[in-house]
């Protein structure tokens, strides 16, 4: 039977319905690509600041990094005006307070946090925001090759910067110049936890708490929580001193998706689900208040739950390849093996490329090694914390601020 709102669609609507999820985006693109206003053929000299624009609104792990790169420019003494585009892009739902804005000066470079497939239509809605101004894409991906289609997003851009060294390296063969890794400067702004305590999320005080914490929007196949369900009931049973706490944000948007995860815990005394939107600060109270943080991913463009964690001083079980290891190694986290496998994703988003299988045998030893032994878990938190301190600060920031040639 059809959807209640599928009669009300008119003809050409359904019809473009019936097109695949890539299709649709692909047509999308190549639409706004012709509409959308060119950046002058020659960057403007840089002066004055910088303008970031992103999701700033939005609780997802862009607008958390544009957000970081508000707080970096913030502590590098950088003139800065941020520009919110939650609300110019279609189902970016705003949860969070939007930031005061004033429109840049004249002249003052845009740095974009946004993906080629939506850089033009971002562009077509800002009305002319990035005339007379260089622009720089701010860009994110989570294979080892990014889509050849990307290419065509260096007309609307004069330099790229990517999310990581990962990310910068699956970049380099679409563009004339190979993009700059800029690390989100984590150091000068790490997690400040609110108040609340275990208590207060309803955990129990004699159970090691792990956490495994994703939103269903950045691709279940990618962040692979079933693996962390089949991971930790290997390891533990139904053990009630041992609780599997799965944090899993865009759960409405998602239903089919979380429907498997519901179906993999079952009856499972032991796994609770957190569903709820938390502000930032309560979220890092969430972290703080847990044991051991699990991300059994497939891929990462950097993995900014595990580098918040391990600010916290928390023992990350993380699998041993992509982004992530812009800040992992043996010495600060618990890697787990992998074997490279095809991307396979339901919704046709990460295709073309291969990603890691996390060993499952490998996952459930450290699970066990670290849950077993407070003292294993307090060393290496202590070490997590020094290396994302020592890695993530702001040099990245003020290397490519240089480039442009701004003072930082």
């Amino acid at each position: 039977m059809p959807a209640p709102d599928a009669f009300h669609l008119t003809p050409l609507h359904r019809m473009w319905r019936t097109l695949p999820a890539r299709q649709r985006r692909r047509l999308v693109t190549v639409a706004t690509g012709l509409l959308a206003p060119r950046i002058d053929r020659d960057p403007p000299p840089a002066h004055t600041g910088v303008a970031v624009a992103g999701e700033l609104s939005r609780a997802s792990g862009l607008g958390e990094n544009a957000r970081l790169m508000l707080l970096g420019l913030q502590h590098l003494g950088v003139p800065h005006w941020p520009v919110d585009i939650a609300p110019l892009i279609p189902g970016a739902n705003a949860d969070l307070p939007a930031p005061a804005t004033t429109d840049p000066p004249p002249g003052v470079p845009l740095i974009l946090h946004v993906n080629p497939p939506l850089l033009p239509l971002v562009l077509l809605r800002l009305r002319g925001l990035a005339k007379g101004r260089r622009v720089v894409g701010y860009w994110y991906w989570e294979l080892p090759a990014a889509p050849p289609e990307w290419r065509a997003g260096t007309r609307f851009v004069h330099d790229v910067w990517a999310l990581s060294p990962f990310t910068a390296g699956a970049l380099a063969p679409l563009l004339p110049v190979p993009p700059l890794a800029v690390l989100p400067p984590l150091a000068v702004a790490p997690p400040r936890p609110s108040a609340l305590d275990r208590a207060a999320f309803g955990l129990p005080s004699d159970a090691v708490v792990i956490l495994v914490s994703f939103n269903l929007a950045s691709s279940m196949e990618r962040k692979n929580p079933l693996a962390a369900i089949a991971a930790f009931r290997a390891a533990f049973g139904d053990r009630a001193d041992r609780l599997l706490l799965l944090k899993i944000g865009n759960r409405g948007h998602f239903p089919d998706d979380f429907a498997r995860i519901a179906a993999a815990i079952g009856d499972a005394p032991n796994i609770r689900l957190e569903t709820r939107t938390f502000p930032t600060a309560d979220s890092h109270a969430l972290t703080a208040a847990c044991d051991i943080i699990l991300s059994l991913h497939r891929s990462e463009g950097f993995g900014l739950v595990p580098a918040e964690a391990m600010f916290l001083g928390k023992p990350v079980i993380a699998t041993g390849w992509s982004g992530n290891m812009a800040f992992m190694d043996d010495s600060c986290a618990a890697l787990v093996g992998y074997r490279m496998i095809r991307a396979t994703d339901r919704r046709h988003v990460y295709e073309g490329a291969d990603w890691a299988e996390p060993d499952l045998d490998h996952a459930v030893a450290q699970l066990r090694r670290l849950v077993d032994s407070a003292d294993a878990r307090a060393d290496l938190g202590a070490r997590a914390k020094a290396a994302v301190s020592a890695r993530l600060g702001p040099d990245p920031l003020r290397e490519a601020l240089h480039a442009l040639g701004l003072p930082a």
